[in-house]
């Protein structure tokens, strides 16, 4: 009973978790996340989490506070004051962001506010979609002889202008992995091909890790008539790099486990 009566003091006292939902796929999540959710009283959670996570949080209320282009349901101020607002009524706030909230996911700043409203927080990491896409669509950022390092850059910053990292990018042998960039495409590909690199291969995966997964294939060359043909989207990563053209084997090893798994197995 004493032990009971602690975790309900514990779990119903003013505190924030930002937890990482991961990148789109509802088994790529944590075990610590999926913890934390069982014992939420509030889960704001983001438009890009996959609705099935929120089954491990029966017993919370679940408020939607999601951000598109041009679609804010909350600016992230009065996101910051739902957060302490409902700490101080409920007891335990679950803040769902998409891949790893330290990631491009603004939530060092919930973090910091919740702070100095006297909430206490914890961070639950996610698995981020920077590096989770681009493996699930058989692209390894790094490979010993092709790509010793990778950078990850967002394609619109506060200013909603493309990061000048991608020009310091550019210029590297790195693979570049930019997020929110589908709307400065034009933009990546008249830099990368200001410095000479017309030829280096791209991805582009919308959705990744999810049933919706759309993905298109080429070079700094022709990846915008792909993108055309294709009709990608955002939200999508643009991978840049010649690890991009390791897919190519990963889709033969592929292949062949499916043509096995057709093969009738003899029963003795």
């Amino acid at each position: 009973m004493h032990l009971e009566r602690r975790r309900y003091n514990m779990y119903n006292s003013p505190k924030l978790s930002v937890v990482g939902a991961g990148p789109g796929d509802p088994e790529l999540i944590t075990i610590k996340a999926v913890n934390t959710l069982k014992s939420a009283n509030v889960v704001l959670y983001d438009a890009l989490i996959n609705r099935e996570l929120l089954d491990h949080a029966p017993q919370a209320e679940h408020i939607y506070v999601g951000k598109r282009k041009d679609k804010h349901r909350y600016s992230q101020d009065e996101i910051n004051e739902l957060i302490v607002k409902y700490a101080s009524e409920r007891g335990h706030v679950v803040r769902l962001k998409g891949g790893d909230p330290f990631i491009f996911g603004r939530g060092s700043e919930e973090i910091d506010y919740a702070r100095s409203e006297g909430l206490e927080t914890a961070v639950v990491s996610g698995i981020t979609s920077s590096i989770a896409v681009p493996a699930n669509a058989g692209i390894p950022l790094t490979k010993r002889g092709i790509s010793e390092s990778f950078w990850v850059i967002t394609g619109t910053t506060t200013e909603r202008k493309l990061s000048e990292d991608v020009r310091l990018a550019a210029q590297s042998t790195a693979t570049v992995v930019i997020l929110m960039g589908m709307g400065k495409l034009n933009e990546i590909v008249d830099i990368f091909s200001h410095f000479g690199k017309e030829d280096t291969p791209v991805g582009i995966i919308q959705n990744g890790t999810t049933v919706n997964e759309k993905s298109g294939f080429g070079t700094i060359r022709n990846i915008e008539n792909v993108v055309s043909e294709q009709k990608l989207t955002s939200p999508a990563i643009i991978v840049i790099g010649e690890v991009v053209n390791e897919r190519n084997k990963f889709e033969a090893v592929f292949s062949e486990v499916q043509a096995l798994s057709r093969v009738e197995i003899p029963k003795f």
